[in-house]
């Protein structure tokens, strides 16, 4: 009689492990990356000709035209038409990157999100709100914070010019596999405070390369209290920590969040899918290549001061003094000091939107703020709806005349003054308050001075015309603000 070989114990796999292995087409060698399956691609005007042009140069076509969504967002503006027709592009060459994304989805037979979309957004909004986003899947775009799709469990990064084009071709992608690091976050978040503060928190503790050659899972009872809009945001800013991608696991709050979206299964096949994604999760005695355990319950509502999103404060606290040259320098760009209070620098500009806070409850979080308010008489606000959802339903809300009636301007969705090519930009020398994802000198202009901060924070910033938090708009004493050369 024969003895029976001993069966290996199958090692545990993190989350991540689980999405890349089942996703690798060939391993990774020693001289060669692997080649992963992407079971989704997201495009839109700005990094996607390139692309395209390689198609035709090669005769080919889209490999998988039904895995490709394409939208317009980047340099769309956010006026209205005007009276003839004329849509107010802030250029030729913003036109012209529209214009070329609508030819090449039509020569290729990808699904655009155009003008006319009732859904059209940007793309790290629409993606989710369509259910195109689901647990389980490999996720690319021309675009770093692809990483917001991550809060899904999926595993989602931004790629370069040259791989959307390998993407659109093959389907695949050449990838050498990150490390993996799980963040535990302790406790439940404060009231009041918000995942971007707790993002920015996060940043502030890893460094801008903290996170550099990872993808981090979010994990502990502080993300597990996060609504799925919320889990987007934390995951969203991942990669300003120079990580490859950011993921949480799929529970109730995810299948909740997807039921009924028009590109989910229905009925009994949603409910297959859903056991499924519940399943996606790192095994009890998975390894992690880093492991960081952070207190949640110490977050208090934070603001930027410098020229990374790592350089951050509670909004009560000084300034620190500079670690280092490139912090020297980051200071003297903002305008600030060492010792000095965020609370003296006022405030000129204050920006809601972007893929990181341009979603309903962002916005419901602002208005709450500003509701039987007046934005104080020197500040512009820009108020921009992530999506044509999310505006029709703050439409159907009243949001939008909340918004008018406080001073602020209502405007189309896109992703605007985040990064300036559409003409929503911040003068040289000014300060905004932004809720979005980047800070870096010019980032929302040439010479603008970029402060990120929460909606609700904004919304305060906006009313006292100084950087404020929610906490200080019934207080009777002003600072004396800082005016900045």
């Amino acid at each position: 009689m024969s003895v029976p070989e001993a069966v290996p114990e199958s090692v545990p796999e993190s989350l991540f492990d689980k999405l890349w292995n089942a996703h690798v087409v060939q391993p990774q060698s020693e001289a060669a990356p692997a080649i992963i399956y992407i079971d989704l691609h997201l495009v839109h005007e700005v990094t996607s000709p390139q692309g395209f042009d390689l198609l035709r140069e090669k005769g080919i076509r889209v490999r998988r035209p039904e895995r490709t969504l394409a939208t317009l967002d980047h340099s769309t503006p956010t006026l209205p038409v005007a009276a003839d027709g004329h849509r107010p592009y802030i250029t030729k060459q913003a036109q012209r990157q529209v214009q070329t994304l609508r030819d090449n989805c039509r020569e290729f037979a990808i699904e655009l999100h155009d003008w006319d979309s009732p859904s059209r957004g940007i793309v790290h909004v629409m993606g989710p709100e369509l259910g195109a986003t689901q647990p389980g899947m490999t996720i690319v775009c021309g675009d770093s914070h692809t990483s917001t799709h991550g809060a899904f469990g999926a595993l989602a990064f931004g790629i370069g010019t040259t791989e959307v084009g390998h993407v659109l071709a093959q389907q695949c992608l050449l990838q050498n596999k990150p490390g993996s690091m799980r963040i535990n976050l302790r406790g439940r978040l404060a009231e009041g405070v918000t995942a971007k503060d707790l993002a920015l928190n996060i940043i502030h503790q890893l460094g801008m390369n903290g996170g550099t050659g990872y993808v981090i899972e979010y994990a502990g009872e502080a993300v597990r209290n996060l609504d799925m809009e919320s889990r987007m945001t934390l995951c969203n800013l991942t990669i300003e920590a120079g990580a490859r991608a950011g993921m949480i696991a799929p529970d109730e709050v995810t299948v909740n969040y997807l039921r009924g979206r028009a590109r989910v299964p229905r009925g009994a096949a949603f409910e297959q899918a859903a056991s499924k994604w519940l399943q996606l999760a790192s095994d009890a005695d998975a390894a992690f290549d880093r492991e960081i355990d952070l207190d949640a319950t110490s977050v208090r509502a934070t603001v930027t001061y410098g020229t990374d999103p790592g350089m951050s404060v509670a909004i009560g606290e000084p300034i620190p003094e500079a670690g280092n040259a490139s912090q020297e320098k980051a200071l003297d760009y903002m305008g600030f000091r060492a010792g000095q209070l965020m609370r003296e620098r006022r405030v000129d500009i204050v920006f809601i939107g972007s893929c990181t806070n341009g979603r309903i409850s962002d916005l419901r979080a602002a208005a709450k703020v500003l509701r039987g308010r007046r934005l104080a008489s020197h500040v512009r606000m820009l108020v921009v709806p992530g999506s044509e959802t999310i505006r029709r339903q703050a439409e159907a809300e009243s949001l939008h005349e909340v918004f008018a009636a406080a001073g602020a301007e209502w405007r189309l969705p896109g992703c605007s003054m985040c990064i300036a090519m559409n003409g929503d930009r911040v003068p040289p020398g000014k300060t905004a308050v932004s809720t979005s994802n980047r800070n870096f000198a010019g980032r929302q202009g040439a010479g603008s001075r970029t402060l990120l901060a929460s909606p609700a924070t904004a919304a305060a910033c906006a009313v006292m015309g100084h950087v404020a938090g929610v906490m200080d708009l019934g207080a009777t004493n002003t600072p004396a603000v800082q005016e900045v050369a």
